[in-house]
């Protein structure tokens, strides 16, 4: 559903943006509700709420008696936040997610699927330029033959 890498800045309100192809497809799958949270690797995730229901199941799921759940459960759904994208296409990310991923005001958006992920620019190319030299050799450990 979503794909791509889009560069983009935040204004001075917090608003992001959504590039046109993301709203698209959002419009495309009749999305109205979405929930922005605390992800993985120092980025956001956003989730369709048609993604983020059986997700926060799942991890429902996770024993309150295991230290190491509590802990990612607290992280995840402590920083969560459902969102909408205004008439002129923008986001609000609140200041504690934009802490979290060290955003302060260019940022890249990449289409992951079933996710879009907001990365700090900066932390985006970090990430891009250790992972992608090794991406064949990822793909072998990872996908199934």
């Amino acid at each position: 559903m979503f794909y791509g890498e889009f560069e983009h800045t935040i204004d001075r309100k917090g608003r992001l943006i959504i590039p046109a192809k993301i709203r698209q497809a959002l419009k495309q799958h009749d999305v109205q509700t979405l929930f922005l949270t605390r992800g993985l690797d120092d980025c956001l995730f956003l989730f369709p709420e048609a993604e983020w229901r059986p997700l926060e199941a799942r991890f429902k799921q996770v024993s309150v008696t295991k230290a190491e759940g509590r802990k990612f459960n607290r992280m995840f759904f402590s920083g969560a936040v459902d969102v909408t994208i205004d008439r002129l296409g923008r986001l609000l990310i609140p200041k504690m997610l934009k802490d979290f991923a060290h955003i302060k005001q260019d940022v890249v958006i990449v289409g992951v699927s079933s996710r879009v992920e907001i990365w700090a620019q900066e932390k985006w190319k970090a990430f891009y330029d250790s992972a992608h030299s090794s991406f064949e050799e990822i793909a072998e450990r990872v996908l199934p033959e």
